[in-house]
């Protein structure tokens, strides 16, 4: 049994404390899961890690990553996996969704049959945990291609389904991201939410009443909001108006300053309190110098110093953000702490239906980060497992 005490702890929402910050208190861990949560300091304890200052939370959750580290998911190797688990670790992310974006069918059934055996691998202790696949695409609106293909989108047809879910893949994808316009989409909405698979609607043209049709069939998250989707209108809501409003959707949200304006940020968390998932869009060229990468399987992207990536064309191609940087941007426009963490933990999590994750409460996992007085990540804990220590 260990303890880990600190000074403050992010509690889950239900204990019903209002600021859900409370301190001094201590995590109780033992065999990976948290078995108490207390609000003191142990006297005594076999196992006790007293942490002198900071914050105790819940491991992050990034819903929406494509690569980091010089890494695409695309076609990473096993060391390439190994890699980037130890190095995300360390940003404070505990739990993320390698994503795949729209390629040929054929492809796309080869990198899912490849991520496949790395994220049911357990991966090395202390390291962060691939849940599961994001699918961002094919199934999304040439209109709103982003740094997409649109040559290679195509309606969610049950027989492209078929190819992208047999052989167990209907187990590995967590969430899928389409455009509700497209044809069929109510019928694959329910037949993947029927599958356990999470629907964001996205890269889409889609008016607002087609935005909650979607939801109607049982979409319940907008992918990273404001961006490559048709925009909010005083007389047309388009998919920002119907995701802020309906207490359906969960938003993911791109904190970098590039992909949403500050003040629209901030609304954002006005809008919709606690629906606000942060996501980091990353790719390859996050953690690395400015310079030339790949996204997906050939799409080019060239990273300036201060910029954000970008097709040649000069199209945003995803961020170099990581998630802790997230949690401090948003918390340097005035968000609380307790608001911007809750984003990054609690919410995800919920989005995914896991209340064993991004909450620091009995039963859950033991996924804990330690942030000190600037919110920057000092230490982490995996499955109970010391980062700093594998």
């Amino acid at each position: 049994m260990t303890v880990i005490s600190a000074p403050a702890i992010l509690v889950s929402a239900e204990t019903g404390a209002d600021s859900g910050i409370v301190g001094p208190g201590a995590v109780v861990v033992e065999d990976g899961s948290i078995v108490d949560v207390v609000d003191h300091v142990p006297k005594s304890a076999a196992d006790h890690v007293q942490l002198p200052t900071g914050l105790l939370s819940a491991g992050m959750i990034d819903l929406q990553i494509n690569g980091c580290f010089g890494v695409d998911f695309a076609n990473a190797s096993a060391e390439d996996w190994t890699s980037v688990r130890r190095q995300l670790v360390q940003t404070g992310v505990t739990t993320f969704l390698p994503t795949l974006i729209t390629t040929a069918i054929e492809d796309l059934v080869k990198q899912l049959n490849d991520v496949a055996g790395q994220v049911n691998a357990s991966g090395p202790p202390g390291s962060a945990r691939a849940l599961g696949v994001h699918l961002e695409g094919p199934f999304l609106s040439p209109l709103r291609a982003g740094a997409h293909d649109p040559g290679l989108m195509s309606d969610p047809e049950d027989s492209i389904l078929d190819q992208l879910l047999a052989d167990g893949r209907d187990a590995l994808v967590s969430l899928v991201t389409l455009a509700p316009e497209r044809a069929g989409s109510a019928a694959a909405i329910r037949r993947l939410c029927a599958a356990g698979i999470v629907v964001s609607v996205g890269h889409t043209d889609a008016i607002g009443e087609q935005v909650s049709s979607a939801a109607d069939a049982g979409a319940s998250m907008v992918t990273h909001i404001f961006n490559a989707q048709r925009g909010l209108h005083h007389r047309e809501p388009g998919v920002p108006g119907i995701g802020l409003t309906d207490p359906r959707f969960r938003v993911g949200l791109i904190a970098d300053f590039h992909h949403v304006d500050p003040e629209v940020i901030k609304l954002t968390f006005a809008a919709a309190p606690g629906r606000v998932v942060l996501v980091t869009d990353a790719v390859a060229a996050a953690g690395m110098p400015p310079g030339t990468n790949t996204l997906g399987n050939d799409t080019t992207v060239v990273v300036g110093p201060d910029q954000p990536p970008r097709r040649v064309d000069g199209t945003l191609a995803g961020s170099t953000l990581t998630l802790d940087q997230a949690v401090r941007n948003v918390v340097a426009l005035g968000i609380s702490r307790d608001m911007a963490l809750r984003a990054a933990t609690q919410v995800p999590a919920q989005a995914l239906g896991r209340t064993d994750l991004g909450v620091l409460t009995p039963g859950a996992i033991a996924d804990i980060v330690w942030w000190d007085h600037s919110l920057a990540v000092r230490e982490v804990w995996v499955g109970g497992v010391r980062a700093s220590q594998q």
